[in-house]
């Protein structure tokens, strides 16, 4: 804190104790896991906050960004950085804004705002990212990939890629950048910055291509050109091994060798999520050995694939909040043998309140191989019609259950479903938070 001026580090503690005030009133009350508003408020009072708080990290922070398992990749890499004995600052309730990012930096500082931790990783949202690269002159960024998921709030994926490139691009030579080989606008991101260390990753799996690029795909051109990709093979959306015809852009070769590292949760897009972690543990320097072993003894956040008991039947979540996310949740419920499946649509802001994003999903596979679906959620006869334009005849055998009633439906797939099998819900982001709490009786906020 010596860097600090006097005034700023009075402002800072003043806000700090402020915002932990509010954290306490918030959480007392019951009225959420104050993940935001202490931001919002320190904010206000000390507008440098977040540059104050993240000067203070002693290693670095680290910055994880992309539309898909930024929750998953960043608390696989904070339990490897553990592991190797750092301690670590966390934004583990999802919070991925500006106000979110500074509130997981106080709960870590004392009241002062004195923060006393080896490295900060911070998922972000990917649209905030040029705006906070400046105050907090990140370490590490881990660029995951870039799909289309809010299609009222987010441009294509294309301005956004130009934009991370952009400021990414101003940030000192020390910062390392690992970024996803297997999507061409990352890929090519990487590429261009000529003044930072990059990484990449990506899988070698040729027997997990898909049969045929799916509907829910977003850069099959040429971000160099323009010029359509050439695909050896697709593992999900545009993501795979490809190359141009036109102008010689190809992908990147990955740090790591994914077919000698097993992965964590069910579902190839956690492969993505264990490479990404792991690679940029390498970069950080860590011992393989303890990396290797954090991968099997890695436990699901809320949501995403996480596993549950209840009235002795088998549960899994899976967060499915775009269509490209929705389509490997689909994957993986097809892949298995259990015949009920619950999805749960809602249109709120952090949904993302235009939900024709679903008819960009592969639900006809759902449909195709029978069984029982429950839909509920804001959106349920959205979700209901879409599945039954899924039907490739009127003889389709699957039975269709629409309950609006959340509690009520989750009821119903639990009935539906075998003792010796899994119940598999897909739901949108504040769904999830919904069936966590009817399936636990806790709030996440």
């Amino acid at each position: 804190m010596g860097k600090i001026k006097f005034i700023d580090r009075l402002r800072l503690g003043f806000a700090v104790s402020v915002a932990k005030s509010v954290t306490f009133g918030v959480r007392s009350l019951r009225l959420g896991a104050a993940s935001v508003l202490p931001g919002s408020i320190a904010r206000r009072i000390e507008p440098q906050l977040l540059q104050l708080l993240s000067q203070q990290v002693k290693n670095g922070v680290i910055l994880i960004a992309g539309t898909n398992g930024k929750t998953t990749t960043s608390l696989l890499l904070c339990e490897i950085l553990q592991r190797q004995g750092y301690r670590v600052a966390h934004n583990s309730t999802g919070a991925n804004l500006e106000n979110g990012l500074m509130t997981a930096l106080m709960e870590n500082s004392n009241l002062l705002g004195k923060l006393d931790v080896d490295y900060a990783i911070l998922e972000v949202d990917e649209n905030i990212v040029p705006l906070v690269l400046a105050p907090i002159q990140p370490k590490l960024i881990l660029c995951l990939n870039l799909f289309r998921d809010q299609l009222d709030r987010y441009g294509e994926v294309d301005t956004i890629s130009k934009r991370w490139t952009k400021a990414i691009a101003t940030l000192p030579s020390q910062t390392i950048v690992v970024a996803n080989a297997d999507d061409p606008t990352i890929c090519y991101l990487g590429q261009q910055l000529s003044q930072q260390k990059v990484s990449f990753f990506g899988l070698n799996e040729p027997e997990n291509y898909l049969e045929a690029i799916p509907h829910a795909v977003d850069s099959i051109y040429c971000p160099k050109c323009g010029h359509a990709l050439n695909y050896k093979g697709v593992y999900l959306s545009h993501m795979g091994e490809y190359s141009c015809p036109s102008c010689g852009f190809s992908r990147s070769q990955p740090t790591l060798d994914s077919s000698e590292w097993q992965q964590i949760l069910v579902g190839l897009y956690n492969k993505y999520n264990t490479l990404a972690a792991a690679t940029a543990a390498k970069e950080l320097g860590v011992d393989e050995v303890i990396i290797r072993d954090a991968i099997p003894n890695f436990q699901a956040a809320f949501g995403r694939a996480e596993e549950l008991k209840i009235n002795g039947k088998n549960v899994r979540i899976l967060l499915s909040k775009n269509p490209v996310g929705t389509n490997e949740t689909i994957r993986v419920v097809t892949q298995s043998s259990d015949t009920t499946t619950l999805l749960v649509l809602n249109d709120k802001i952090q949904d993302g309140e235009d939900v024709s994003w679903i008819w960009d999903v592969d639900t006809e596979k759902l449909v195709e191989r029978g069984g029982t679906l429950v839909v509920s959620g804001d959106r349920a006869y959205d979700m209901a019609l879409r599945l039954r334009y899924s039907e490739s005849s009127p003889q389709s055998n699957f039975n269709l259950i629409v309950q609006e009633n959340l509690r009520q439906a989750i009821n119903t797939a639990l009935e539906r479903t075998p003792l010796n099998e899994t119940l598999h819900i897909l739901p949108t982001y504040t769904a999830m938070l919904d069936v966590r709490e009817a399936l636990t009786g806790r709030k996440i906020r």
